[in-house]
């Protein structure tokens, strides 16, 4: 049993009490409070929450009844003696606690922090764009190396110009061939196939998707240089497909083999059109794709995008499962599709995870995070100091990370402002103190002080931003607590109950002794129960135990002979059974070595021995049952006792207003 679970602790009533508020707002007058524990009071909303939380999974039913707050109170308040005593105890201030709620923490936070909700939107974003696939053409102006501005301006006016000559009649596909920087585009044109979102480049994607089918976007800057997009279609996304192949290979330098390629490729397809061939052996036999050659030339799912657009275009053609696509040629030779199967594109919810990587991969997570910092920046009345940051930006720039801290002292430049948080100066000592403080560095592609300045700035707002989310956001507050009381449950309970009722023996075996008539025997009675799930062989199971006996021998050899003959023809229980509970055994007469009966329209075959009357348990016998009800004990001791200890008081008023709040 996995005890950190939230439902271990009240499992009763499957009632999430880990998922409530115990915030800095709790109500500090103890009149105002539902409950005190040993003087420290507590809030309603705690209960309320708690209980709305446990109600919200049950949709038909609204509201709660009388005895079900009262069930529901009680369970709270041992809960909330146990998280008092283990913070009595000092739990919450071990090294594990900290590790293991720190571990928690930084998980618990996203959901509630500005970059996911950014994130959010171009998962949507990203997932809405896939819903439609766009073909395109499109020609590349690079810049030269070390471009200066000159250079840029330079192959804008080129990109201007080209596309002006589109528009006015010129074909993107021919221009691609005369103009386009692309080595591709000596042999597509130009001609990208269809894509989807995450497929290029982010400024790419944003610009072909805002085109419709005819229309030249302007000069698009991506790392690769500026492009010229022209849309040829926008289609709704087929979804997947999966087909197998025979692939026939030729050297493309050599016009000979494509000939030969092209022959033998045909006379493969005029082989499938013939009726009683086995395309798996067709394949096995000629293809020469050793990767999928002896699996029935089977290739994974793909979707748009994923193929070189030739194979891609011939593969979505097909429309039945099974049908066979003429010779096409592409760049590895030429190939015969069969489709397998196809479906549409998977829900968001399969694709999360998935559009999550790659957005995190590409540029937009560089979007992103300055999307962060901007509203950070905003919300929290963020104040940088220009002059100064210029002038240390001027002056540490040249210097190293390990001599960093050496010109702030020679220079006095330490006490230097670099922005201003919530009222807090931030000067470049505090810079140089983060610096020594992280382990690893980033690439220096800049200066040494604007790469570690950009870093400070965005890792101090996120704090800024976590310790806002303590203080204000209640349902973070809520999560906060949900883990910090649950590890300090677990551990009170770990130490006081769980482990202790597994490794107190002697505890075991006094709780066992006081407690012996919890543990008895009843009536039991040796049996081999065959069930006949086969009557045709019936009469071989009479003859192998009627008249035999109950004995270990026979009951083995039956066993055995059934297995290795008839595996479906019988299932066999046996051993020593407390008969009077048994489904079958309940009802034979125990009087009898054998007999035959008839149970819920089964017959079963019952072969009886020894008879043992009730008697109290040997403690080895019991020690699992033991274990169980000594923890469950130890339980109710320690929850007794922490009554004494924490005494409780209610707030009869309070208390009803929490009732009525959860009926209203």
């Amino acid at each position: 049993m996995n005890h950190r679970t939230i439902s271990a602790f009240v499992v009763p009533l499957q009632v999430a009490f880990l998922l409530f508020l115990s915030s800095k707002a709790t109500a500090q007058d103890s009149s105002e409070a539902l409950l005190t524990v040993g003087g420290t009071p507590v809030d309603k909303d705690e209960l309320v929450y708690l209980i709305s939380k446990g109600k919200s999974n049950d949709t038909q039913v609204s509201g709660v009844s009388r005895e079900e707050f009262e069930e529901n109170l009680d369970l709270f308040i041992n809960y909330k003696l146990k998280v008092r005593e283990a913070e009595a105890l000092g739990l919450d201030k071990s090294e594990e606690f900290s590790r293991e709620f720190n571990s928690f923490k930084e998980t618990l936070i996203y959901p509630y922090l500005i970059k996911n909700s950014l994130e959010e939107g171009e998962l949507r974003k990203a997932y809405s764009r896939m819903q439609e696939v766009v073909r395109a053409s499109h020609i590349l102006f690079q810049f030269p190396p070390n471009a200066s501005t000159e250079d840029s301006l330079i192959v804008l006016k080129m990109a201007l110009k080209v596309k002006g000559e589109i528009e006015n009649g010129g074909n993107i596909n021919e221009l691609a061939v005369l103009y386009s920087d692309d080595p591709s585009a000596k042999i597509n044109k130009g001609d990208l196939g269809y894509f989807t979102s995450l497929q290029m480049v982010q400024p790419f994607e944003d610009a072909a998707y805002t085109l419709q089918p005819g229309q030249v976007s302007d000069p698009v800057l991506t790392n690769f240089g500026y492009h010229i997009i022209k849309v040829q279609d926008r289609q709704p996304n087929p979804g997947q497909v999966r087909v197998s192949h025979i692939l026939v290979r030729f050297d493309a330098e050599d016009p000979t083999q494509e000939e030969n390629a092209r022959r033998k490729i045909s006379d493969i397809y005029a082989e499938i059109q013939k009726e009683n061939t086995v395309w798996e052996d067709i394949v096995k036999t000629f293809s020469e794709d050793p990767a999928t050659s002896q699996r029935g030339g089977l290739l994974p799912w793909f979707g748009i995008g994923s193929m070189i657009p030739e194979f891609e275009m011939a593969a979505f053609s097909l429309t039945e499962t099974g049908e066979v696509s003429p010779p096409l040629k592409s760049q590895y030779g030429y190939h015969i599709l069969r489709l397998e199967e196809k479906k549409p594109i998977d829900s968001f919810e399969d694709m999360e995870e998935n559009i999550r990587s790659k957005i995190l991969r590409d540029s937009r997570s560089g979007m992103i995070q300055s999307q962060v910092v901007a509203i950070q920046k905003a919300r929290y009345g963020f104040e940088e100091d220009e002059a100064s940051v210029n002038n240390l930006s001027q002056v540490l720039n040249p210097v190293a990370k390990a001599d960093f801290s050496s010109p702030l002292a020679s220079k006095s430049l330490g006490k230097s402002p670099l922005f201003k948080l919530q009222g807090k100066t931030y000067l470049a000592s505090d810079l140089s103190t983060f610096m020594e403080s992280e382990e690893v560095s980033p690439k220096i592609n800049g200066g040494t002080f604007d790469i570690w300045y950009e870093r400070f700035v965005a890792e101090t707002l996120s704090k800024t931003e976590e310790k806002d989310l303590e203080a204000n956001n209640k349902e973070y507050q809520m999560l906060l607590k949900e883990y910090r009381d649950g590890i300090l449950l677990f551990s009170l309970m770990n130490q006081e109950v769980w482990e202790k009722g597994i490794q107190d023996s002697l505890g075991q075996v006094e709780f066992f002794r006081k407690n012996i008539d919890q543990y008895q025997w009843k009536n039991r009675l040796e049996a081999f129960v065959v069930k006949v799930l086969d009557t045709s062989q019936l009469e071989n199971a009479r003859n192998a135990i009627q008249g035999k006996g109950y004995n270990e021998p026979m009951i083995r050899e039956f066993e055995a002979a059934y297995k290795a003959n008839s595996t479906l023809a019988f299932q066999t229980e046996s051993g020593l059974f407390e008969y009077a509970d048994h489904p079958v055994l309940s009802q034979i007469d125990t009087q009898l070595a054998y007999q035959e009966i008839q149970v819920d329209g089964i017959l079963y075959l019952v072969v009886t021995g020894q008879k043992l009357p009730a008697e109290p348990r040997k403690f080895e016998e019991s020690r699992g049952l033991v274990i169980r009800d000594y923890q469950e004990y130890l339980d109710k001791t320690l929850i007794e006792s922490l009554k004494s200890k924490y005494p409780i008081q209610i707030n009869s008023q309070v208390k009803e207003e929490a009732f009525l709040a959860l009926n209203q």
